[in-house]
């Protein structure tokens, strides 16, 4: 089209070339702003086809032609095996509703939102905890756990190795995965991300130590991780004076962790030993406890495993890092995450990259210990120093009456999983929703705000969206089957009532949910100095029952049908209200659901295994309603109720 004859005429008359030379520079112009030209062209197209959600309100198998043109397209302009940042760019950004859509939705509602604001301590309140395998601990030695389990990591943290998901999502919580501690503030805290570090921090029996993990540019071999973490276990030095319980100060109050940390570790030794925690990859402790599900009494073992990973001994974590590694005596661990910097989704993704990388590609040797070779002249782990004149009784105090007054119950429900719901053709996620309904109802004889976590990460910097699991549906199939109404009328309505849900969820992941949106006006109008009295109302009721699914996003790293004992416990969260409960569950495979219970002892109406059981009985009643075969096919086999 004569474009490059063009780009000759405009070449500076200074650049002295041939007019062969000017030829080829002239197509080498050319070729690049073509290239670039396709590139965001093509960028474009695919922004336009991810702003289209109506795939999700689709019902399977009833795929309309428009949907088929759309998914033909998205899979032409999108690579065969994206990475985890390959759609980042081509993600639109989240829509604002109009308001009109928004009050056609509202109900009364409660959300503790802005985490780095929040004053309290983020131990229980905030932070929440990730388990271990349940029935398998690959290795009792503690060391070599501890080596695996650093490996894998540092291995997720190359970020260009880590596979995509089949529907593009946005990884931007993912870059501050490591590297990040939230700081306290007297007013507001605040999130600081460094560049990638070659350390971490190990704590153990009240002393910290920096292990460098790469030498020469090289990560270690996870034989020789072990052999440093096994230097730091065999090293009989005591604690400095207030070093064994300096990390109560993050457990705490955030306005006097700041006040001491503006007055203590603001120079000398104590800031370079806190740089050196706050600057890690990621914070380790090696713990002197045996945890899991073991022993005579398995279930009350649970239950302390999820306590003790929720909160510690209160000091024996550093619950600022964005997460906390925790590996235990026996070789059991487990993490605990900061949720400022990202939702669970997000940790839960590194986490089963983790537990399989760990388990099926490093592996250990027989006697159970981490392969590779060991370079025995490796410098030994840093001990850290410390010149501590301050007592932490005070926050330690705070600290350890919010974890003695969180009761935890984790408990496998092993009677069904998604594959029979499926065959009832329901959500998986909707049954379970409408189970801890009726449990609820049960438990208290009335119903309740009740808050579940859906993501909106189709959006560029999404994060989540409340998903209102207690609906005007919901409560009419709870009051019909609880009054005793005959089968077909209450099948009729929990199948209304599920569909109900479903319709909410997508809702709030395609960025028409109503609490974000009511939140950012409530934030404007406190800008503006206006009040509403609207707004003023709707955030004063608080969330009893506060809920979240743990998704499992990469079933392919695990082997479920050759090694069904490698399932996931998945993870949990402290109560949200102080008279209400914490619920989150993992769907496991075909046959299990895994659940994690919380509340407060404080609070005579509430009762973590009670509730539990409730959430079981439940289960079975919805399942019985579907299909009354069911009871008594469940009679028949009672080894798989045991």
């Amino acid at each position: 089209m004569g474009l490059i004859a063009k780009i000759r005429e405009h070449l500076p008359l200074s650049l002295s070339l041939s007019a062969q030379g000017q030829t080829v520079l002239s197509v080498l112009l050319f070729s690049t702003l073509l290239w670039l030209s396709l590139i965001l062209a093509l960028r474009f197209c695919l922004k336009l086809l991810l702003s289209y959600h109506r795939w999700m309100f689709e019902l399977h198998g009833r795929i309309s032609t428009k949907t088929k043109v759309w998914a033909t397209l998205v899979r032409l302009l999108s690579s065969r095996k994206p990475l985890l940042y390959s759609y980042q760019t081509s993600l639109p950004h989240l829509p604002v509703p109009s308001i009109k859509d928004t009050l056609e939705r509202v109900s009364d509602w409660w959300e503790e939102y802005v985490y780095l604001r929040s004053r309290s301590p983020i131990m229980v309140n905030s932070n929440y905890y990730g388990m271990d395998f349940l029935y398998v601990t690959p290795t009792s030695t503690q060391a070599a756990r501890a080596g695996n389990t650093i490996t894998a990591l540092f291995l997720y943290r190359r970020k260009s190795r880590i596979p995509g998901t089949v529907i593009p999502l946005c990884a931007a919580q993912c870059e501050r995965m490591f590297n990040t501690t939230r700081t306290p503030g007297e007013e507001t805290d605040v999130l600081q991300h460094w560049q990638d570090s070659e350390f971490v921090a190990v704590y153990h029996r009240g002393r910290y130590f920096r292990l460098w993990v790469y030498r020469a540019g090289r990560l270690l071999s996870p034989r020789e991780i072990q052999y440093q973490i096994q230097r730091i276990l065999d090293d009989p030095s005591p604690p400095s004076p207030g070093e064994d319980k300096l990390g109560a100060l993050t457990a705490g109050n955030r306005t006097p962790w700041a006040q001491m940390r503006k007055q203590f570790f603001s120079s000398g030794v104590n800031k370079r030993s806190l740089d050196c925690i706050e600057k890690a990859a990621f914070f380790v402790t090696l713990d002197d406890q045996e945890e899991g599900m073991m022993g005579e009494n398995p279930s009350v073992n649970l239950d302390r495993y999820a306590k003790s990973l929720l909160h510690g001994k209160c000091y024996d974590r550093w619950f600022d890092k964005s997460f906390s590694v925790v590996v235990y005596k026996n070789g059991k661990n487990g993490l605990n995450a900061e949720h400022s910097w990202a939702d669970a989704p997000i940790v839960a993704h590194l986490w089963e990259f983790t537990l399989a990388t760990d388990a099926f590609h490093l592996g250990y040797t027989a006697d159970g210990n981490c392969k590779g070779e060991i370079e025995h002249s490796l410098p030994p782990p840093q001990r850290l120093s410390w010149d501590i004149p301050l007592q932490v009784s005070e926050s330690l105090a705070v600290a350890q009456a919010l974890a003695d007054d969180v009761d935890c119950h984790v408990f496998p429900f092993r009677e069904f999983g998604k594959g029979r719901i499926k065959k009832m053709k329901l959500s998986p996620d909707s049954f379970v929703q409408l189970a801890l309904q009726l449990a609820y109802y049960r438990d208290r004889g009335t119903f309740c705000l009740t808050y579940e976590a859906s993501m909106t990460r189709l959006f560029r910097e999404g994060r989540t969206e409340t998903v209102r699991s207690s609906s005007n549906e919901s409560c009419a199939f709870v009051l019909a089957l609880e009054a005793g109404e005959d089968r077909e009328h209450c099948h009729k309505l929990l199948r209304k009532a599920a569909e109900k849900h479903q319709n909410l969820y997508r809702l709030a992941m395609t960025g028409s949910g109503i609490d974000r949106h009511l939140f950012c006006l409530y934030v404007v109008s406190k800008y503006l100095g206006v009040e509403s009295p609207f707004l003023k109302e709707v955030l004063s009721e608080p969330w009893r029952l506060s809920t979240s699914q743990t998704p499992v996003q990469q079933m392919e790293l695990f082997d479920l049908v050759n090694h069904p004992e490698f399932i996931s416990l998945g993870g949990g969260f402290g109560p949200v209200a102080d008279d209400g409960y914490g619920v989150s569950y993992i769907i496991m495979g075909e046959e299990m659901i895994n659940f994690h219970v919380s509340c407060k002892h404080s609070c005579t109406e509430t009762d973590s295994h009670k509730f539990g059981s409730q959430i079981s009985q439940a289960m079975m009643d919805l399942m019985t309603l579907l299909n009354p075969d069911f009871k008594e096919a469940t009679k028949a086999n009672p080894d798989k109720q045991s």
